[in-house]
């Protein structure tokens, strides 16, 4: 069986950025801007083997893969896009699902990579193989940027192709002998590499969770933080400030509160800053600001939603060195171990880009384009208030939790879709506290998001 999609060959990668940033499809309003350009057509074709007369290896699959459920969500979710599409050949398809940025990044910046791009084809400005823990003068203003006075050393930063990367790097270290908590809601790659990994047990359909995962629920009923009374003692906490998807920012009461009970149980906490640059409040941008935290706190964190560096891929991790296993052994010692076996280093003309991005000028660029976004969310929440809905995020992030109660996330996901032509993102996709709810990111162009609001407008008057 063949189908036939007309998508740029930018659709082929698994990154679902991809199939929201280039299909091809016919506009006929011109007031929104669509990216992308036609392309030939690729053919998908479903092929099946007879059993009896395919070759097999005697290679055992990987028994943890065989847990995952279904897709990845987002390659999920373009899936029933580029379906919609097939259905709706016409329909000019605004997507605030995924999280990808849409703004051209600085030129400050930009201009920064080119030349480190150029100076390879010189003998003088020729570079190999760098460092595997990142470059030394952008360890160094990392840490004066993001961590000033909060005594981290340039040599606890390593940095990477992005915090998504960092996730799975971290796992390596803790191995498969580990228990495991997450924010519920919370970003899927927490717990699809802890699957992998063979941390967890079975998905349990009756409930939606994984065995031996501790999903800490996370609502507008508990503020979105965590009761962690009721939460019982695990090796990992996976923790998210500013939540993706929730948009929630936990306040510096609340971290301390996780920084003591994860001393209490001895556990250690993975913190996801990867939005901090978005918080217009006093919350903490670091964990590293509670007291405490470099005993039992690594953190992780990106450009990608700072400077546009989705594609660009540049992130960092910090893992302090009085951060210690049961033996006393330093966990960074054994991440850098991980570094120094998997990875070559973060792409030099990407660290030339983070070096500018962290310039007097690049620091001023990044603000604008967050601020851009952050006009977006506005206007987002603004409208979904103003038709009546509970509206939560969107102060310190760039995403907007919208509530439809008594609804499966996945319904309201296909009526958007279906009746605005708008890709959203199914909140139960996040974990099963997230169902009745939908994301609504706010990267896209500006026309768009305006144009996005006026179909919801009309689906919900």
């Amino acid at each position: 069986m063949a189908a036939t999609y007309n998508l740029s060959s930018a659709a082929l990668s698994s990154s679902s950025s991809a199939f929201f940033s280039h299909s091809t499809f016919s506009v006929k309003n011109p007031t929104v801007s669509l990216p992308g350009k036609r392309v030939g057509v690729c053919m998908c074709v479903a092929t099946s083997q007879d059993s009896k007369t395919a070759h097999k290896t005697a290679v055992s699959r990987n028994e943890n893969m065989a847990k995952l459920q279904a897709g990845y969500l987002f390659p999920e979710i373009a899936r029933r896009r580029n379906a919609h599409l097939l259905k709706f050949p016409d329909a000019k398809v605004i997507s605030l699902g995924i999280g990808d940025t849409t703004e051209p990044i600085p030129d400050v910046i930009t201009s920064a990579m080119a030349q480190r791009s150029h100076a390879l084809s010189t003998l003088e400005g020729y570079s190999g193989y760098g460092a595997e823990q990142g470059e030394k003068p952008l360890r160094s203003l990392i840490g004066k940027t993001f961590y000033s006075d909060l005594d981290i050393e340039e040599d606890d930063i390593f940095v990477s192709d992005g915090a998504k990367c960092d996730i799975t790097r971290l796992q390596l270290v803790f191995g498969s002998n580990v228990s495991m908590a997450v924010q519920d809601p919370s970003y899927p790659a927490y717990v699809d590499s802890s699957v992998i990994l063979g941390q967890t047990g079975q998905y349990q359909k009756d409930v939606e969770k994984y065995g031996n995962i501790e999903y800490m629920r996370c609502t507008p009923e508990n503020g979105f933080f965590p009761d962690l009374s009721k939460v019982p003692r695990t090796d990992i906490i996976f923790f998210c400030s500013p939540n993706n998807p929730t948009g929630s920012s936990a306040s510096r009461e609340q971290l301390t509160q996780l920084v003591q009970f994860a001393k209490k149980n001895g556990s250690i906490i993975v913190y996801d800053s990867a939005y901090a640059m978005y918080i217009s409040d006093d919350n903490p941008r670091s964990i590293f600001e509670i007291p405490g935290a470099k005993e039992v706190a690594i953190e992780t964190s990106s450009f990608s939603k700072y400077a546009g560096f989705t594609g660009v891929r540049l992130g960092w991790t910090v893992v302090p060195k009085e951060l210690l296993f049961s033996d006393g052994f330093p966990v960074a010692k054994d991440f850098n171990r991980i570094v120094c076996t998997c990875f070559n280093g973060a792409s030099n003309i990407s660290q030339a880009g983070g070096l500018a991005c962290l310039s007097p000028e690049g620091l001023e660029a990044m603000h604008g384009v967050i601020g851009f976004y952050k006009e977006n969310t506005s206007i987002i929440m603004d409208t979904f208030n103003s038709l009546g809905f509970n509206v939560y995020g969107g102060k310190n992030a760039p995403y907007v939790w919208v509530h439809f109660p008594g609804r499966s996330s996945w319904d309201v996901f296909a009526e958007i879709l279906e009746k605005t032509h708008v890709v959203t993102t199914p909140g139960s996709g996040f974990g099963p506290a997230g169902e009745g709810f939908i994301r609504v990111s706010a990267f896209g162009h500006r026309e768009n998001v305006l144009e996005a609001c006026r179909r919801f407008k009309q689906l919900y008057k």
